[in-house]
């Protein structure tokens, strides 16, 4: 179940929550930080209400738009932060009226906040070049983390997916990684000729190293040979970034962008981007031909002459 919160439930709501977390975790089998979220979302909302002399159980519509606005107005929250805590409310009351506690659902008879639909951000093909080249190869750590930015871009992996890769999931020898994804759904990503080198030389130079005599499952152990976590990762790849002289603001989701951006750039099929990213829905994938299009507007501008 997912840590608690830093904005905690008032004491009559934590039971409530907890229960619906509870379900929600068996019945469809969410990651600890989609849970994490809710119930961060949720507390939120408890510790809110009773400036409206209200609990989670006595909210009605009135008080749901009364909090969003608070968010968007006192506390500049975007549409889209909005617009996925309503979500989680959503989620959380349907639930309720599903369970018989209340006999009307609050959020009903809210809109969702409009969203515009940003671009995701990626990289070019030079950039991603200059950020795979930036880890010191003389030392495990940067040949851990060579390894792990070439199978990042390689696959599309989340960071979840790849921090918690455990050596069962690699087959080396039919260059195919299995990935477990959100919902717990699997899926067969090939992994490339040069993501496979670079695995295969980590495997066999450096991970023994990092390790230090310690047992751990993970493919990519932290220095101390343990589990990496997401936040780990994050830093290690802004400091390559910085390395490689990329000024763009970087994330390890701006590779998953890339790999599916450069793919549908040089004719992948749009359904099998799909596939290999793990998107359950068709039009989240569709969101990288507007990226593939923006690009060769961009192009196109800058290099024709009537541009």
């Amino acid at each position: 179940m997912p840590v608690k919160a830093a904005v905690e439930a008032q004491p009559v709501d934590i039971g409530v929550i907890e229960n619906y977390l509870d379900v929600i975790w068996m019945e469809r089998g969410l990651s600890i930080n989609t849970l994490t979220s809710y119930r961060r979302d949720l507390c939120m909302f408890s510790a809110w209400l009773p400036a409206e002399n209200k609990d989670l159980l006595a909210a009605d519509s009135i008080s749901v738009q009364a909090y969003l606005s608070h968010r968007i107005v006192k506390l500049k929250s975007s549409a889209r932060s909005t617009a996925r805590m309503l979500s989680s409310l959503r989620g959380f009351y349907a639930w309720l009226v599903r369970e018989e506690r209340l006999s009307v659902d609050p959020c009903a008879q809210v809109e969702n906040p409009k969203l515009g639909r940003p671009l995701p951000k990626s990289l070019s093909e030079q950039e991603v070049e200059r950020l795979l080249a930036a880890p010191d190869l003389e030392s495990a750590i940067g040949l851990r983390d060579r390894a792990m930015l070439e199978l990042l871009y390689a696959c599309g992996l989340r960071v979840t997916e790849l921090v918690g890769l455990t050596s069962v999931q690699l087959n080396l020898r039919q260059g195919v990684v299995r990935v477990m994804g959100k919902g717990s759904k699997e899926r067969l990503v090939p992994l490339g000729l040069e993501a496979c080198d670079w695995l295969q030389r980590y495997l066999h130079e450096a991970r023994t190293s990092l390790l230090g005599g310690k047992v751990c499952d993970a493919v990519f152990p932290s220095g101390r040979g343990q589990v990496m976590t997401r936040q780990t990762f994050w830093h290690r790849i802004k400091h390559w970034a910085t390395v490689a002289g990329i000024e763009k603001s970087l994330s390890p989701h701006t590779l998953r962008h890339a790999f599916a951006t450069h793919l549908i750039n040089h004719g992948a099929d749009l359904r099998v981007v799909q596939l290999l990213l793990g998107h359950s829905d068709l039009s989240t994938t569709q969101i990288y031909t507007h990226v593939a299009s923006a690009r060769m507007q961009a192009l196109h501008a800058e290099h024709h002459p009537r541009g």
